[in-house]
């Protein structure tokens, strides 16, 4: 058994920790315009011209089977949507606003079909909400809110009242999870209680005097404490993120590679944690958007992921039309095709026993009971590998994409030396199965 014991969570993340592997969805009324998910602030776009997206959103090759069968062959074991994000607009269709997809010349509840299409592949099914929303009348404006350099900012945002928006949201949070069946993970972005508003948007000016709550939103705004206690009355094994300035299932890191496994500051209990990634600059799709991941960095990202005890989420980002675009379907492909072969170095597995060293260039993975470990070569090496401390535990060896026997040597300071073959077995990653005694 693994002897990194995690903190123990609100919410059932046994599943989640052996699953390690997921798919974001980032879709709404920004696909259109395809230049950000932001773009509405970005670009400091009014709700007049921007309803313009609302008018014309018709995602007519939707196809929510193909979605789930994109991510089940990737190796993906659970999703989650964006049912609504900043700009405010539902894919569901909502009985508290008349900002929903059903009002849009598409006219259906994409949420419905992506939760019957993605059960039916046997993927757990999360939902995303966005605490933020620039459409709705009770927001507050703030630092990074689309309107906060208008000339009538100041002057609409009188009245408005955060405690009305909280209750709204709580509503929306209701019918998500009542009205598609069991969900499994709820994913909320963001709180930035105690931020100036340039340290989350790049280029923004500080709060201005007359802003609500010094521009500033977190847990008490969002009112969390009521919002967590109506979503654990209705499902107490459900996965709640972090993100609503309350700690609870998992830690979110964001558009980076951590090196070392999440751990609780007062405590040092390891976390339940899971870092999300795009894969090119953007969460929704960006037409122009060229700095998309290689096949390596792709591998390498899950891999080291779950090498320090995470989960991955890889983030896709439909087109207007609903399709996932040629760029974003080889990206999926590079998954598919090495998890085809190789998932088993990431299922049920977790950061390997302190006393395995890696060698250079190669990342190890462990199964959690401690059966078997994995090498992943990111460097071939030339004929063989030498592996510390190993000797006096290891059983057997196999290359895992094809099952075919790696001989070894014992050496006498407990090392092995693997005899490799010269040519490398598989184009990415190729990884070394260790069955343990």
């Amino acid at each position: 058994m693994s002897s990194y014991i995690r903190k123990e969570t609100p919410g059932n993340t046994e599943w989640f920790v052996h699953d390690r592997f997921g798919m974001f969805i980032h879709f709404g009324l920004y696909s259109m315009p395809a230049r950000h998910e932001w773009i509405k602030t970005f670009e400091e776009i009014d709700d007049e011209k921007y309803d313009k997206y609302f008018k014309f959103f018709n995602p007519d090759l939707f196809d929510a089977k193909e979605w789930a069968k994109k991510a089940r062959e990737a190796g993906m074991k659970y999703a989650v949507l964006t049912t609504k994000h900043h700009e405010g607009f539902c894919l569901f269709d909502s009985q508290y606003t008349d900002y929903k997809i059903t009002n849009t010349p598409f006219g259906r509840d994409l949420v419905k079909e992506y939760v019957e299409a993605f059960r039916a592949e046997g993927i757990k099914i999360g939902f995303y909400y966005s605490l933020i929303d620039w459409h709705h009348p009770e927001f507050p404006i703030d630092g990074i809110h689309p309107f906060r350099n208008k000339d009538y900012a100041e002057a609409m945002d009188k009245g408005r009242d955060v405690r009305k928006y909280a209750e709204y949201m709580r509503n929306q949070v209701e019918e998500l999870l009542t009205n598609y069946g069991k969900i499994d993970i709820l994913w909320f972005d963001f709180s930035y209680a105690n931020k100036e508003p340039e340290s989350v948007l790049p280029g923004a000016k500080p709060a201005k005097p007359w802003m609500q709550h010094n521009g500033w939103k977190g847990k008490d705004e969002w009112e969390s404490e009521k919002l967590i206690s109506l979503i654990r009355k209705i499902n107490p094994e459900i996965i709640i993120n972090n993100r609503l300035g309350i700690p609870q299932d998992t830690v979110t890191p964001e558009q980076s590679q951590p090196d070392s496994w999440r751990r609780d500051e007062v405590t040092g209990e390891y976390l339940t944690w899971e870092v999300c990634h795009t894969f090119s600059g953007s969460w929704g799709y960006n037409r122009d958007e060229m700095t998309w991941k290689s096949p390596e960095m792709l591998i390498e990202s899950l891999v080291k992921t779950v090498a320090y005890g995470g989960n991955l989420i890889m983030n896709v980002g439909p087109t207007s039309r609903g399709t996932f675009d040629s760029r974003a379907n080889k990206a999926l492909d590079v998954y598919a095709d090495w998890m085809k072969y190789n998932s088993r170095s990431i299922y049920g597995c977790t950061m390997a026993e302190p006393e395995f060293i890696a060698p250079p260039a190669t990342v190890l993975t462990q199964k959690e009971d401690g059966s078997r470990l994995y090498v992943h070569l990111f460097s071939y090496p030339f004929k063989a590998l030498t592996l510390k401390n190993a000797a006096d535990k290891i059983q057997y060896a196999q290359i895992l994409n094809d099952g075919s026997e790696i001989l070894y040597k014992i050496n006498e300071d407990n090392s092995v030396t693997f005899n490799l073959p010269i040519i490398s077995p598989q184009k990415i990653v190729p990884v070394i199965e260790i069955f343990l005694k």
